[in-house]
Formats: C-alpha cells, structure tokens, sequence
C-alpha cells in the first residue's frame, strides 16, 4: 500500500464544468498509530459554533449535579445520546450587558459591547464591534485548508432590521458579516466546485461520482482493503446527499427562495435542511475543506415558527406572551436540542482518522439569550460539545457564580488548540479557561 497525501482530490470535467471530490482522512494518509498523517503532522481539531435563537428555559435547562455526575433535565435530555462528547456550563453571565439581544449576541460571539449603528423604531440597530469567535480560530487555520471558514443556516431569516447582530452569526468586524448559506443544494455545489451559474448547467446535473469515477476505481485498486471500505461508505456517503438534493429540487439548480427545501403547506422542512446540512458539514470537515465553521439553527431573536412542537406563531413572540410555564417555549427548546444532536450524532458517526469527527472538535453551543421571556443575560446557556482530539474531557457540567460568559468560547478556542492568550474586551475580556473542562 502506497502512502498517500492527505491534500488528494478526484477532478473531472463534464461538458466544461469542473467537479471536485476531496478525500476523507484514509489510513494510506497515516502513520502507523492512526493518530497523525504519514508526514508526522498531526490529525487537525476543528472549532465550530452551532447557534440557536432566543435561549432556553432555566428549569428544563440547568442539570442537576456537577463535575462528571449531573443528571440532564428535560431540554438537555435530547443530547444524552452523546453525553460523553458535551460539557454543559451554567452559573455564566453576559458582563457587558446593556441591551439582552444584541448584548448577549455580541457578548458570546465577541467578548464585548455590541457597536451601535443607528436606532430603528423603540430600539436600536447595531453590529459586531470585533471579529467574531469563529474568525478568530479562521485566522488560526488560514491557509490550511481551501476553505478559510464555512457558514450554513437552518431556519430562513426571521428577524428584524436590527442589524447585523440579529441576521448574521459570523462577522470579520463592524458590518462585515460572513453571510450563511441556507440553500443546501447551493452548499453542495460550493464544496465540490460545481457551480450553478456555468453555462453547462443541465449536463453538470450529471453526479459528482459519475465525472471522477475512472479516478475512483483507479485509487481504489492502490489503497489497502480498510482504506476501499472506507472509500465506498464515502462515496455511499455522497450519492446518499445527491440523491437527497435531487429529490428536493434538483443537483446545480437556482431553486426559488426559501431554497432548495420549500415549504410543505406552509412549514419549512426544519428536520429536513438540519440533517442534509450537518451531513454536508461534516463532509466538508471530514474532507479538510475546513477548520472553522458555523452553523445558525435560527438568528437572534428569530421568529422561526416551530411547528413540529405545536406553535403557531413566532418563537420571538412566544416567548413575550406566553404565560408561565411557557409549555411552547419549551417544547420548542426541546425540539432544537434534538436537531443539535442530529449534528453531533453527523459528526460522532463520521470516522475521522483513529476516532471521529465530534471527537477531533470543539464546538461552542449557544444562544443570545438566557430566559425569553424576560430578556435576561445572566445563567447564559452554553454547550461545549467534541472533544478537542482529546484535549477536552466530555461529559462534564461546571457551574459558576455569575462567571463572565467570556470564559466559555475562550476555553473552546483552547480546546481547539487555537493558541490565544485571551479572549474578549473591557469587561467582557478573560485571560484563563475553564480548566476542569481539559483531560
């Protein structure tokens, strides 16, 4: 079996149009313990936010028990399937609070007070005033890989016209957003390079598979057997999410907004774009495209409705009228929590040198807010979920008292092996990590 570099990609061309198939990490691109490449650099960890808006409720929330032995209440519950890969922290606060949605957004994605740009009606409009956690860790692993950073949405835009804060999770600094794909046919065309406007574009529909395949069989028949099973699973893996946009709406084709999952008598296909999203992301991380991501399950202050949990209106709204326990709001807490864990389970089912991907992450799970209903910034919920290719331990609940909610996204950059000393500014800035959190 002869080595293999770990920057090999399938090309193939059909009728003008260039297709591009990056390779998951084989063992020919190992060294002998499957724990490094086989030019001695080490397998990378990626750092990622998964974000979701309008907080959570504090008494489904919080777990009860600390350290490694804490029982999850019922909107964490759905996460229980990979318990070992997350660590819940609670006890957080926003320290630069002055405005809940846009202080608890730029609080968690930045470290500081979100920048005022303007007012818009009895509020504001604002922007990042600083790159946002994603990028810090982009600028780390620039170069590296063909894509700086990668950003994906689940829910449409339901916002308001309250800035960049409420619309865009990733930002380069003031009203420099990095917007998020929510098309997953477009995402797809954007990883293996076939792109929707080449004039080709009917005979480009022909499978990514089908225009490198007299690359695949060759490659096949010079890797070991373990290396061609796992070729075919992600081949398999590929026409498996073709065959799913396909169905929807149709390979490299411009489908209509809301994009290539329309709605279905007036619903959006939530569960539908979640699972085919975190199945493309995880090819794309599994493929090395990159190392620092995004994904927006819904913007700030979203007013997505969630309908598979009975509401009939917006979440934002719902959170403002509901009235105590909020069984709405709850549910559709609950709901959310389920398609994060659809894309932790993507990503702890997807083989990643000697491990898997969830293993060899670390990934900040978020909101801008604490309580909805009354705006609060303090108990801020957060998830760090992967293990950090091993740095991380998994599967511990730390609680503070009333901690700058800055530690939480500096201690994912660390366990991403991001070398920064500190994270944030003035008072939302910290300068140690969380360290019961580190193996």
């Amino acid at each position: 079996m002869r080595a293999m570099n770990r920057r090999t990609f399938l090309r193939g061309a059909l009728g003008g149009v260039t297709a591009t198939l990056a390779l998951p990490v084989l063992e020919a691109m190992l060294d002998g313990t499957g724990t490094a490449h086989a030019d001695g650099t080490p397998l990378p960890t990626r750092f990622g936010v998964w974000f979701w808006g309008n907080g959570i409720r504090r008494e489904h929330w919080i777990p009860d028990g600390t350290g490694l032995e804490w029982r999850a209440r019922a909107e964490m519950e759905p996460l229980m399937g990979v318990r070992e890969y997350i660590s819940p922290l609670t006890g957080l606060e926003i320290k630069t609070a002055t405005h809940p949605h846009h202080s608890g957004m730029a609080g968690i994605m930045t470290g500081a007070r979100y920048h005022q740009v303007g007012t818009t009606r009895d509020t504001i409009v604002s922007t990042f005033a600083h790159p946002s956690v994603d990028q810090i860790a982009a600028a780390h692993f620039q170069g590296q890989t063909p894509f700086r950073s990668l950003e994906v949405a689940v829910a449409r835009f339901w916002g308001t016209d309250e800035g960049t804060t409420f619309q865009h999770l990733s930002h380069n600094g003031p009203n420099n957003p990095n917007p998020s794909e929510y098309d997953p046919a477009l995402f797809f065309d954007r990883l293996t390079g076939v792109g929707p406007g080449a004039p080709q574009l009917a005979r480009a529909r022909k499978s990514v598979l089908d225009v490198v395949h007299g690359q695949i069989r060759k490659l096949q028949s010079t890797v070991g057997a373990r290396d061609r099973q796992r070729l075919e699973q992600h081949f398999d893996s590929v026409r498996l999410i073709e065959q799913r946009l396909q169905s929807s709406a149709g390979a490299c084709r411009l489908p209509p907004r809301p994009g290539a999952y329309p709605d279905v008598d007036g619903r959006e296909q939530l569960v539908e774009k979640n699972l085919v999203m975190s199945q493309l992301m995880a090819l794309a991380l599994s493929c090395d495209l990159t190392r620092a991501f995004s994904v927006m399950f819904s913007c700030a202050g979203s007013g997505v409705i969630v309908w598979p949990a009975g509401a009939q209106n917006s979440l934002h709204q719902i959170c403002h009228d509901e009235g105590t326990p909020q069984p709405i709001v709850h549910a559709a807490v609950t709901f959310i929590m389920q398609q994060l864990g659809v894309f932790l389970d993507t990503l702890r089912n997807t083989p990643d040198g000697d491990s898997n991907l969830l293993h060899n992450s670390s990934i900040l799970c978020t909101t801008e807010l604490s309580e909805g209903k009354v705006h609060t910034n303090d108990e801020f919920p957060v998830i760090i979920a992967g293990r950090g290719g091993g740095r991380l331990k998994g599967g511990y609940h730390w609680r503070g008292n009333n901690h700058n909610a800055s530690h939480a996204p500096f201690t994912a950059l660390r366990g991403a092996g991001v070398p920064v000393d500190a994270f944030g500014h003035a008072e939302g800035r910290v300068t140690d990590v969380i360290g019961e959190l580190f193996a």
